[in-house]
């Protein structure tokens, strides 16, 4: 038998084939925002688009939809915020981390508008709906229906036949309702809306009044048209690869995307265009009803190194782009599909296999419920995400809302690399696809059918351990990483900085794309924000108001939400929100802070022991069933401020600490002479038992802990310890006798 030798994938067996470059994505503005080089007053409209030819090149005049005027209109209106972003993307100027916000900034910050969805309360006007619930409604009213994988299919009440007649089964069967959440989408008229809202319109149809749509804001609405306005422009100035009038651009420009071998019979048949002045791909979001052009994503190349980004930008933002790439591909007939996480991958899939695919807006990151609608068609559905141990936690994950009994998995490997990959190493595409694995599978399971999941942990070690913190690397060299279905706990003196410390924690794994729930008892979510906010762009924004709509604007982009729960609660409460959020927003990182604030309305027992061991029980179930990382922050005992806190030092019994996969302690020594040393303290570690400490600093003007890499004051402060604990050994003997 040949040598085994780690591949680039996961699981994966070869040869001696060199490591492919790593490839990331970067979404949204993640390093600045685009700035047009022609000035603060041009603004990207449809009656107006600015013709410039790039940076340092005079502005074009005539054709199209007319050239920039500079600074001839003073007062120009604001360009959306996604257009602000690809503005320049017209233009072809450069980039700009420093750039300000132009004239007029300042004269806006009192009427500027700041929006940031949370999670709606469940005693709020969203109650939640069970589907035992949803069939007794339905037939109670009459209204025809079948199951389907994830959703209830029913005629739609805004099509068709109107009045108190009931709906006809004949009628097509274009209104989706999800099982999970009992919100209605119907694909004939895209009209969406909650459960309540289908209640409310089918009442209004036994009144014999026509169905209204649940509208949206105004504001949405009006973010939305400009969205589109602006795709359209851009859409305009982009051309075909093969329309490019030089041969040796276009070998170029395909060599930099790596499809040299993607034919221009499938860009053409997938509609991708080039955007020559940003050098970017342009891939359109079609509307499934009627074909127009609802909006757009591009795609460049960074090299940095070894590392090959692709930086990408979407009109609508990202939290609003839901485009199933390849879907008006899709016919009726069509009963099995592929789903990648990236357009380039649904494209090498259909030219080398000829199956139908689709590509999921946000990649691996995310399948929003709204999606499943157009997915409810296929008997048989093959996730092939990408080739790393996150797009195969990813695939598992998504199985889950698609229906396990129709999901076929394909596992990363070296032999088994991401479709585009596949294409270009010359691999048998159709074959990786027939040894695709079954989502769904018996109770008991042998070692054989566990044997390629264990060699994959064995050869890519540094992908199971995990995310990485890039603020706090001496974190990674104790836990290894930040990994999925965890349960940490987290304690640290009033006062010592909890709270702060651990929304920067959270924070980072958030900027790598860990989508990540706050649940925030102790304070509330607008002075949360404003430290996560103040973090994130590293300075005191007080002090520079001019920038806030730049750093609000990127912050905003993030996968970041919150309970808007303040104050006691319930537990079963929080759980069924927590529930929601990882359904609707694929959460994989939940923070609560803290435990202390959902005792107080358990009235399972009289013993505030017994309700804590519950509820880190059910915190712990929840991590495990949803594979889903929990930061739980509990305050410590009352104990001698002169003491450092340890694993024992855990308001409770034991069970927190026993539940935990990771314990981490802040320990704060308060010092007369002068301000205290704070350090962190790794006291459990299930994952590879490695525990430790490491100092902290902390900037006032940021609010960010930053941790030393001096070697030396780490030694310096383990020799304080040591030196101390022999100066009172008979003291500390007592101490640890103390219960």
């Amino acid at each position: 038998m040949a040598p085994r030798s780690p591949g680039a994938g996961t699981g994966g067996r070869g040869g001696t084939r060199n490591p492919r470059p790593r490839r990331e994505v970067t979404r949204g503005s993640g390093s600045g925002l685009w700035r047009c080089p022609c000035g603060p007053t041009c603004g990207l409209r449809s009656e107006r688009l600015c013709g410039a030819g790039g940076a340092g090149q005079p502005p074009r005049s005539g054709g199209g939809a007319g050239g920039c005027r500079g600074g001839q209109v003073a007062g120009a209106p604001r360009p959306g915020r996604a257009a602000g972003r690809l503005l320049p993307l017209l233009c072809g100027g450069a980039r700009g981390k420093g750039a300000s916000l132009g004239a007029g900034a300042s004269g806006r910050l009192g009427q500027r508008r700041y929006k940031k969805d949370v999670l709606p309360a469940p005693d709020g006007p969203v109650p939640s709906v069970s589907i035992t619930e949803i069939r007794q409604y339905l037939r109670a009213q009459d209204i025809p229906f079948h199951d389907g994988y994830s959703c209830l299919h029913t005629p739609s009440l805004f099509t068709g036949d109107r009045g108190d007649q009931p709906l006809s089964t004949n009628a097509p069967y274009t209104l989706f309702i999800d099982k999970t959440t009992g919100s209605f989408l119907c694909t004939a008229t895209l009209a969406e809306g909650t459960w309540q809202d289908f209640q409310a319109n089918v009442e209004l149809r036994h009144r014999g009044v026509t169905p209204v749509p649940p509208a949206s804001s105004e504001e949405t609405e009006e973010e939305m048209r400009q969205a589109r306005e602006d795709a359209r422009c851009i859409w305009e100035r982009a051309l075909p690869l093969g329309e490019l009038l030089d041969e040796k651009e276009i070998r170029e420009t395909k060599a930099l995307f790596g499809i040299s071998l993607v034919t221009d019979a499938t860009l053409k048949r997938f509609g991708v265009r080039y955007l020559r002045t940003a050098r970017s791909l342009v891939f359109p979001w079609f509307s499934p009803q009627d074909a127009t052009l609802k909006g757009l994503k591009l795609v460049r190349v960074e090299k940095r190194g070894g590392t090959i980004t692709y930086v990408e930008e979407t009109l609508p933002r990202f939290d609003s782009y839901r485009n199933l790439f390849g879907l008006p591909l899709i016919g009726r007939r069509h009963t099995e599909l592929v789903l990648t996480g990236w357009e380039l991958d649904a494209m090498a899939l259909h030219q080398a296999a000829g199956v139908a695919s689709l590509a999921l807006p946000r990649g691996a990151s995310c399948l929003p419920p709204t999606l499943l609608p157009y997915l409810e068609q296929f008997k048989r559905i093959t996730l092939w995400l990408g080739e790393d141990l996150r797009s195969w936690e990813a695939a598992k994950l998504f199985a889950r809302k698609l229906s396990l009994k129709r999901c076929s998995l394909v596992r990363p490997g070296n032999l088994q690399p991401r479709p585009l990959e596949a294409l270009n190493q010359g691999l048998n595409v159709t074959k990786i696809l027939r040894s695709a694995l079954l989502a769904s599978h018996k109770s008991i399971v042998s070692f054989r059918q566990l044997r390629e999941e264990v060699f994959g942990e064995l050869v890519n070690t540094e992908q199971v351990s995990g995310v990485k913190w890039t603020r706090f690397p001496e974190l990674n060299k104790l836990l290894k990483g930040h990994r999925k279905g965890e349960l940490t706990v987290f304690t640290g003196p009033t006062g010592s900085g909890k709270t702060t410390f651990i929304s920067e924690y959270a924070l980072d794994l958030c900027m790598q794309g860990v989508c990540t729930l706050w649940g925030s008892f102790e304070i509330n979510n607008v002075r949360l924000a404003k430290i996560m906010l103040t973090q994130f762009a590293g300075r005191r924004l007080e002090d520079h108001l001019e920038l806030y709509d730049e750093w609000a604007d990127r912050f905003e982009d993030l996968p970041l939400y919150f309970m808007t729960f303040h104050g006691q609660q319930n537990i079963k409460t929080v759980i069924d929100t927590m529930q929601h959020a990882v359904y609707m927003y694929d959460i994989t990182h939940v923070v609560v802070d803290n435990l202390q604030f959902m005792m107080g309305h358990e009235h399972l027992s009289a013993d505030r022991l017994a309700a804590q061991d519950y509820i880190v029980g059910a915190f712990r179930k929840f991590a495990t069933d949803n594979t889903c990382h929990i930061t739980l922050i509990i305050h410590p005992r009352k104990e001698d401020d002169e003491k450092e806190l340890q694993t024992a030092s855990i308001f409770g019994s034991a069970k927190a600490s026993q539940e935990a996969d990771n314990v981490l302690i802040l320990q704060d020594r308060k010092l007369v002479t002068g301000p205290g040393k704070r350090y962190l303290q790794v006291s459990k570690n299930r994952f590879d038992g490695d525990v430790g400490i490491f100092p902290l600093e902390f900037s006032k003007a940021s609010l960010s802990f930053s941790s030393s890499k001096s070697k030396v004051r780490l030694k310096k402060m383990k020799e304080e310890k040591e030196l101390s604990a022999k100066k009172t050994p008979e003291r500390g003997s007592g101490a640890s006798k103390k219960p």
